[in-house]
């Protein structure tokens, strides 16, 4: 008899999750602060690391930026500087004596390090000097990433590595770098910027799409073993955006006559649908609403269905004219170190 009781609860759980998520759709979520808050964005140097960066910069949270690009890691950085030159507006207050003073505002920084996050020993020493530095951090951001641009047969065995350990196995360097602090503390938010590719797959980018399965996995289950340790202080927030518009991807084309319902994301609008979810707390956020849909039908068709899909979308060979382009790049560039 208890474990029919429990299975009753556990359908009134359920059904108000269902409430929640509802009114969650008619009511906006109150946003959370992370004034004052240190961020941990891997690669911030630019596309979608740079615009996060930029957005927690407005929020007034600290940044730590890690890249591997020194350069491009600075510019971003003084962006960052500039954003908190803009906030910089001296704050007033009565004074003792009915008077009234300037009280200097919080001071936000921003950090730079030179990370390979493909690397774990990279990884272990930066997270290091962060502590030693900055202090604890709140909030990581699990955003670098990168794609080889080959056919499974043509792809040198190095980059199918580097794609899996950067767009992958980072994310458990970085963890495990980060979350005893916050397991400690029960207080923190881990994100996971991954991929719609992270859910359904397309032809010749066999690599990219399988760490990002693999990112989505280990994603879903540390959030689960975060909630079986009852650590409700730690957020979970996967981000899966669709096609962006940052260059990784040039030259991917779904059908023409398609194309202008599914053009590729602004990646301004992606992070700010993805801040939005951050900021709210949620477990995940899918840009645009379809992929959401897409996802869904792929658990429950048969495959051949899926196949006839694609091929109506163009999706079955979308990525090959980003991958003849990439293939022609690099004949161009051979072509120049032999001259």
């Amino acid at each position: 008899m208890n474990i029919v009781a429990e299975f009753f609860v556990v359908i009134l759980k359920v059904l108000w999750a269902f409430v929640m998520a509802g009114l969650k759709w008619l009511v906006r979520p109150k946003e959370k602060s992370v004034a004052g808050q240190v961020c941990v964005i891997t690669g911030a140097g630019s596309g979608l690391g740079r615009l996060f960066a930029k957005e927690f910069a407005r929020r007034r949270a600290v940044l730590v930026l890690w890249d591997i690009n020194s350069q491009s890691n600075e510019e971003t950085a003084e962006m960052v500087r500039q954003i908190y030159r803009e906030l910089d507006s001296p704050v007033t207050k009565d004074g003792s004596v009915g008077g009234v003073e300037e009280v200097p505002p919080f001071q936000p920084q921003v950090y730079t390090y030179v990370c390979d996050v493909g690397k774990r020993e990279s990884v272990y020493s930066t997270a290091e000097k962060v502590r030693q530095e900055v202090g604890d951090i709140d909030l990581l951001i699990n955003n670098a990433g990168v794609v080889s641009g080959h056919h499974l047969l043509e792809c040198p065995d190095e980059l199918i590595e580097r794609t899996m350990m950067v767009n992958c196995h980072a994310h458990f360097w970085t963890t495990k770098a980060f979350l005893p602090k916050m397991l400690e503390m029960n207080h923190g938010h881990i994100v996971t910027v991954a991929s719609s590719l992270g859910l359904f797959s397309t032809a010749g980018v066999e690599d990219y799409c399988a760490s990002k399965f693999g990112a989505i996995g280990f994603h879903e289950s540390l959030s689960h073993e975060l909630k079986a340790a009852e650590k409700d202080g730690i957020k979970m927030t996967l981000v899966c955006p669709y096609l962006v518009d940052t260059g990784m991807f040039r030259g991917c084309r779904i059908r023409k006559e398609i194309e202008p319902f599914l053009p590729p994301l602004k990646p301004e609008f992606c992070v700010k649908q993805a801040m939005r979810a951050i900021l709210t707390d949620q477990p995940m956020i899918c840009t645009p609403r379809i992929v959401y849909m897409v996802n869904f039908m792929k658990s429950i068709l048969p495959f051949e269905a899926i196949v006839c899909m694609y091929r109506f979308l163009g999706a079955d060979k979308c990525m090959y004219p980003f991958l003849a382009q990439r293939k022609q790049a690099m004949n161009n560039n051979e072509a120049k170190n032999g001259i």
